[in-house]
C-alpha cells in the first residue's frame, strides 16, 4: 500500500508554501490537519532547495527546527515525521533531542560522511536521493546540471546505496529517492515518476507541484493522477502538497 507523506516546510522561501508555518503552534496545527486528510507520514523540511534557493547555515535550520520538534514531540511519536535535511548535525540533533526513529530526507544522496556516520550510529531510516554524479552532492550545482539518461540514474543510485552500505547504514533502512527536479530534463523527471519499478528498495516519489508538471503543477488533481501512476509502478511513498486530493485518487483505484 503506497503511503502519502504531506510536505510541511518551515521556510520562508520554499516555492509553494515558504513562509506560512513559521510559528510552533501553526505547524502543530498544520500536522493535525495533514493527519486528518490521510497523510501517513509528515516531511519537515526547515531549508528550502528549490533553484535559487538561499542557502543558509546549519545553526539557522536548526533554529527554526528546534521548537518545532519541541511542540511536536509532545503529542505525535516520532516515527511519522522525516526530517528534510543535508547537515549532519542537524540530523544528529534532531535525533538527540526526539528519537533515532525519525527518518532523515536527504536530498544530497547521504554524500557528507558525517552524515552516514549519523545513520549508521543511531540505526534510523534513510531517504536517500539522487543527485548528478557531477554536481559532488551540491544540490546548487545539480540545478545547473540536465541530466537525460535514466540507466545512469539508475546506476548512480544504487551505486551510491552500495558506499553508504559500506559506511555502516543498514540496507533494510534505506529508501531510494530518484531525486525529480535535482539536475533532470523534464522528460526525464517524467519517466522517474515510475522509478520503483527500477529498483528493490523502497521507493518515495516526490513529484509534488514541481515544474516539469507545466501549467497544471498547482492543481490539486493533476497531481493526485501523476501520484496514482506513481502508485501503479509501485512506489511506497509519495511525498505531496495536496494530500486530500491524494488519498481521494488512491482509494479510488
Amino acid at each position: 500500500m503506497t503511503e502519502l507523506v504531506g510536505i510541511l516546510n518551515i521556510t520562508p522561501d520554499s516555492f509553494s508554501d515558504g513562509g506560512q508555518w513559521s510559528d510552533p503552534y501553526k505547524v502543530l496545527g498544520r500536522v493535525n490537519a495533514l493527519r486528518l486528510e490521510g497523510a501517513d507520514l509528515i516531511d519537515i523540511g526547515a531549508e528550502s532547495t528549490r533553484p535559487g534557493a538561499h542557502e543558509i547555515t546549519a545553526n539557522e535550520e536548526w533554529q527554526r527546527l528546534r521548537p518545532v520538534i519541541g511542540i511536536l514531540r509532545e503529542y505525535y511519536p516520532a516515527c511519522i515525521f522525516s526530517i528534510d535535511t543535508r547537515h549532519a548535525q542537524i540530523a544528529r540533533r534532531a535525533i538527540n533531542s526526539w528519537s533515532s526513529d525519525l527518518i532523515i530526507n536527504d536530498v544530497t544522496g547521504v554524500h557528507d560522511p558525517a552524515m552516514a556516520e549519523v545513520l549508521a550510529e543511531h540505526g534510523s531510516r534513510a531517504i536517500v536521493s539522487h543527485l548528478p554524479a557531477a554536481s559532488g552532492g551540491d544540490i546548487a550545482k545539480a540545478h545547473t546540471v540536465t541530466e537525460t539518461n535514466l540507466n545512469r540514474v539508475i546506476d548512480e543510485l544504487h551505486t551510491q546505496i552500495e558506499v553508504l552500505v559500506g559506511q555502516g547504514i543498514e540496507r533494510g533502512k534505506i529508501i531510494a529517492d530518484p531525486g525529480i527536479g535535482f539536475g533532470k530534463h523534464r522528460d526525464l523527471n517524467r519517466e522517474l515518476v515510475t522509478f520503483a519499478q527500477y529498483t528493490d528498495y523502497p521507493v518515495t516519489i516526490g513529484y509534488s507541484r514541481k515544474r516539469f508538471l507545466g501549467e497544471r503543477r498547482l492543481d490539486p488533481a493533476y497531481n493526485a493522477e501523476i501520484g496514482k501512476i506513481a502508485a501503479a509502478s509501485g512506489a511506497a511513498y509519495l511525498r505531496v502538497h495536496d494530500v486530500t486530493a491524494h488519498r481521494g485518487a488512491l482509494r479510488s483505484t
